[in-house]
């Protein structure tokens, strides 16, 4: 019967095996491919994208990351939605999907409104009747244009709205056939500098952020630093203040919570790395604790956040090991009284065990049948008071049990003499 019952199970055992071995391999030989949503070639995100899957691949040989080209924010997050990309970047501002989540800030962006010198444009109000290029529509820089203009009290039919891809406004702005462009976008690009300098334009200052924020509470207050896009004859000129919003990668809820933790420790461990590639990415920073990203943060991220901090044990040491040691110190306590009561319980016991040792003394040296009678109550009065010291814990169970032995002997005892005493009577009164 044996050799029959152990071979199925060693075949079991060895497909378990093999199964663990098969996974193993499996999980250690995996590529995981991700593609991430960004925008134009020509833009900001895509060249970032760019710069991280370099250098993720560079330090995570497993993690192989495509960067799509997409029309702007918008595309981004329908394609997340989808499942067409793992991965996106969107501003801070965007309105989420439900499967979006967040992975961590980047760089901030600025908005950017460039009028020519001629075009007698100072600030926002003074848009109305002009031809202003803005970036496509679906892109986050078209949507956030038309938050910005409705704070100022400025309709569709105030000015000439034109969406264009960003070198074609670039150009018209050059060549005159529009007066402004609005662009949201990181500082120091080279695009933006180029234009500066090669046109008749000027940045335009942009404030009231504070009241912006009622709107959109995850813009910023934000300035373009004097000399930002030429140190030689300063563009601009003075620190100019201006509205900011955060670039953030987000990404699919369904993607490995293991993959986006390697991905957000490799955008801050190997930061520098991606600096060399994208400079403006020098500008990233961890999110404060309990800082809002504006979007439910992906659980891979959160574990990389949460690295640093000590679990429960550690974080409460000092409270546990109170707790631990009051403890100890009140069960020894317990156990202390339960001890000195037993030995109570005991000592009370013993007492009646002597009582009843001297009364059976008494009943075998006795002649008497009356001093006999008054012995016996002297037990069963004994045995009275050890019933009330049991029901009032006075003695244990344990105690009771050992005193009933030496009791039912004095009582055997007592029968006995009685009984030989009252033979002993009979004979003497026998003619």
């Amino acid at each position: 019967m044996q050799p029959k019952f152990s071979l199925p199970l060693v075949l079991l055992s060895v497909l378990a095996a093999t199964g663990f071995a098969i996974h193993w391999i499996h999980s250690e030989t995996r590529v995981y491919r991700l593609s991430i949503a960004t925008g134009s070639k020509e833009g900001e995100y895509y060249a970032f994208a760019q710069a991280l899957s370099t250098v993720v691949s560079r330090h995570n040989p497993k993690i192989k990351i495509t960067v799509e080209e997409s029309a702007g924010a918008q595309q981004n997050l329908e394609w997340l939605e989808q499942g067409k990309t793992q991965l996106a970047i969107v501003q801070s501002d965007t309105p989420s999907q439900p499967s979006a989540r967040a992975v961590a800030y980047l760089f901030p962006e600025v908005f950017h409104l460039v009028a020519r010198t001629n075009a007698g444009i100072e600030n926002i109000d003074d848009l109305r009747d002009k031809r202003i290029a803005l970036m496509p529509k679906g892109s986050g820089s078209y949507d956030l244009f038309w938050v910005l203009s409705q704070h100022y009290d400025l309709q569709e039919t105030d000015f000439t709205a034109m969406p264009m891809p960003p070198d074609q406004a670039y150009a018209q702005l050059r060549q005159g056939k529009v007066d402004a462009l609005f662009r949201v976008m990181a500082l120091g690009n080279p695009g933006m500098s180029q234009l500066l300098k090669q046109s008749q334009s000027k940045l335009v200052p942009i404030d009231q952020v504070e009241s912006l924020r009622l709107s959109l509470p995850y813009l910023e207050s934000s300035r373009i630093p004097k000399g930002t896009y030429d140190g030689g004859s300063p563009i601009p000129p003075e620190d100019l203040p201006v509205v900011g919003v955060r670039a953030v990668l987000i990404g699919r809820d369904t993607v490995k919570p293991e993959v986006i933790q390697e991905i957000t420790r490799t955008l801050f461990e190997f930061r520098n790395e991606i600096v060399a590639i994208y400079p403006r990415a020098a500008t990233m920073r961890l999110p404060d604790a309990g800082e809002d990203l504006g979007l439910p943060l992906h659980p891979g991220s959160k574990a990389f956040y949460n690295r640093d901090q000590p679990n429960f044990i550690v974080e409460y040491a000092e409270s546990i090991g109170l707790a631990f040691s009051v403890g100890v110190l009140l069960v020894s306590g317990l156990w202390q009284l339960r001890l000195w009561l037993e030995g109570r319980q005991k000592n009370r016991a013993d007492s009646y065990n002597l009582e009843i040792l001297a009364l059976l003394e008494q009943v075998l040296k006795t002649d008497d049948l009356q001093e006999l009678e008054a012995i016996q109550h002297q037990l069963f009065e004994i045995l009275r008071q050890v019933v009330v010291d049991l029901d009032t814990d006075r003695i244990s169970p344990e105690s009771f049990q050992s005193f009933t032995f030496p009791w039912e002997m004095a009582i055997s005892a007592l029968r006995h003499r009685e009984t030989i005493l009252m033979q002993q009577c009979q004979s003497s009164h026998v003619p």
